[in-house]
């Protein structure tokens, strides 16, 4: 397993969820909400866990949890969080070289993300990510804090927003994680939540699994 003093865990909750129509971290899966899946599944990876939202948060696991915004009021997608996620963790997290993290949006994402991420990092500051079948999954990832001013500057210069174009930029590690197998069929361990289909898809799954 990581090392868990050494890196703290990031929840990203600031995205508009124009799909879905609201903020999908209040969305509920089995009762429960997408904010609340994602902190339980990170929390015994990692040191701490603490939320990225750009707006109230309502978190029955998330109590006591530190809650910052993005760093730039525009806000920049994913990206403004992962900078903001760097830049709460070089201010309160001093001795931590990497942060992990994750969105809210896919509540089956594996137990040995953080773990397995970390084994992967060849050099202090390597970025890396998870890819599945689905393909990259840019926001599961392990990002040394060494990159925030990279990052910052990146953003202020009107770059591109994608976080894969970022990715590039650094020459990020992948690590594949493989399909869980289930009595229904395999199920891609990063499967999103994207629109209301999703969600009933998601709550079927959820069945599967409880088996």
């Amino acid at each position: 397993m990581a090392d868990k003093v050494l890196i703290p865990g990031v929840v990203l909750a600031g995205g508009l969820s124009s799909r879905m129509g609201r903020d999908k971290a209040g969305i509920r899966l089995g009762g429960i909400s997408l904010l609340d899946h994602a902190i339980r599944q990170l929390r015994p990876q990692v040191s701490t866990v603490a939320i990225n939202a750009n707006g109230p948060v309502v978190s029955a696991e998330g109590e006591g949890l530190a809650v910052f915004p993005d760093l730039d009021a525009t806000r920049s997608g994913p990206l403004g969080g992962v900078a903001a996620a760097l830049d709460y963790a070089r201010r309160h997290h001093p001795d931590a070289r990497h942060v992990a993290t994750v969105p809210t949006d896919s509540p089956f994402f594996p137990a040995d993300l953080v773990a397995r991420l970390h084994d992967a990092a060849d050099a202090p500051d390597r970025i890396v990510v998870a890819r599945s079948a689905d393909g990259l999954h840019p926001v599961f990832a392990l990002w040394p804090v060494a990159v925030v001013d990279d990052l910052s500057a990146w953003l202020a210069s009107g770059a591109v927003l994608r976080v894969r174009s970022f990715l590039d930029h650094h020459g990020a590690r992948e690590v594949t994680f493989q399909p869980v197998e289930t009595p229904a069929g395999p199920l891609d361990p990063f499967f999103n939540i994207n629109k209301p289909d999703d969600l009933d898809a998601a709550e079927r799954w959820l069945e599967v699994l409880k088996r």
